[in-house]
């Protein structure tokens, strides 16, 4: 395994991120296809073995379980001091709104339970899941700031932003003394690449670290279409939702994909992986078997000559966006004015 720093923290990360979002109680949360606590355990403690120590999971992952099974597994196996762990919070819900909680003491609550959830005093990376755009960004930005301040977080990232978004975010707190935004969690593959237009040149400048979810495109840069199609394959209407409508010209990248990974004797995984190795600082990988952090283990030590990756990026067409970022955006003018500062508007 190789380790690099996460942006302008002093966290050092392996270089695969181990996503958890497929642990979980399959009752408990939107995806069915999620695996159990034994089997969850099992991937962690190869994961472990394998040199990974940088952890994603989400409060909004199959109701907090996916936390609570990562949480028990990483106490068992692994000092704390050696791990850095990420989770993630979601907006203010509208019951909160109306019943006048604020988005600082929304954050506050929602890192308690995630704390409890995860069995630990703090988490090194506490990251803004997707954009509210019913709560002030000065108050996101507010309420991240005294849990750092609390020792509760040690760091704050995004998820699911504009470049334009994070560019202000961070301008902000830096204007108001508050912590910045050092990570970002966006969707970037092989087969989605619209990141590289703003996101990523913008984050090279700033010495922002990109941690791409979706690495494996949900497991299509892994196999070939409709080859060994797995439980999720069949049943994640949210990955059909992000792929399904460029299918076409996607698969002529996947077959380069398959071409390399003969040619190399490697997994379509380790190539898929070693070309988004050179854009970024760590992709979160998710894996619901052992083979799959194993192949991305693997990947790691994987290095494509300059006209491979070429190869394989030259079908690319532009992509419309899908996902969350498709509803990245104010649904009326009113709501675009959340950009308050409190003593000036910063944005529309």
């Amino acid at each position: 395994m190789q380790y690099t720093k996460l942006g302008n923290s002093d966290l050092t990360v392996s270089r695969i991120c181990m996503g958890c979002m497929g642990f979980g109680d399959a009752g408990r949360g939107q995806h069915s296809w999620t695996i159990d606590e034994a089997s969850s355990r099992e991937i962690i403690k190869r994961g472990l073995d394998l040199g990974v120590n940088f952890y994603d999971t989400a409060i909004a992952y199959q109701s907090g379980t996916s936390e609570q099974y990562l949480g028990r597994a990483l106490r068992d196996f692994a000092r704390r001091e050696d791990l850095v762990v990420a989770t993630k919070f979601l907006p203010r819900t509208q019951a909160e709104i109306e019943a006048g909680v604020t988005g600082q003491q929304h954050i506050e609550t929602m890192l308690n339970t995630s704390l409890k959830n995860l069995g630990m005093d703090y988490v090194d990376l506490y990251i803004y899941h997707m954009w509210d755009w019913q709560t002030p960004i000065y108050d996101v930005l507010d309420g991240l700031n005294r849990m750092v301040k609390a020792g509760k977080a040690r760091y704050i990232g995004i998820s699911n932003c504009f470049a334009w978004q994070l560019a202000q975010a961070n301008a902000l707190a830096e204007r108001e003394g508050f912590a910045k935004f050092v990570s970002v969690q966006g969707h970037y593959n092989l087969i989605f690449r619209e990141e590289e237009r703003e996101m990523v040149p913008f984050c090279t400048q700033e010495n922002i670290a990109l941690t791409p979810y979706s690495a494996l495109a949900s497991g299509r840069l892994s196999r070939l279409p409709g080859q060994n199609d797995t439980k999720r394959a069949e049943e994640d209407a949210y990955a059909k939702f992000k792929y399904d409508a460029t299918a076409a010209q996607d698969n002529v990248i996947i077959a380069r994909v398959a071409e390399l990974a003969e040619k190399h004797g490697v997994s379509m995984t380790e190539i898929s992986l070693a070309w988004l190795l050179t854009k970024v600082t760590a992709p979160v990988v998710g894996a619901t078997k052992l083979h799959h952090i194993e192949g991305a283990a693997k990947a790691v030590e994987l290095e494509l000559r300059e006209e491979e990756l070429a190869y394989l990026e030259a079908p690319y067409v532009p992509h419309p966006l899908s996902g969350v970022m498709a509803q990245n955006k104010p649904a009326n003018a009113k709501e675009s004015q959340v950009w308050s500062t409190g003593d000036q508007k910063i944005g529309s």
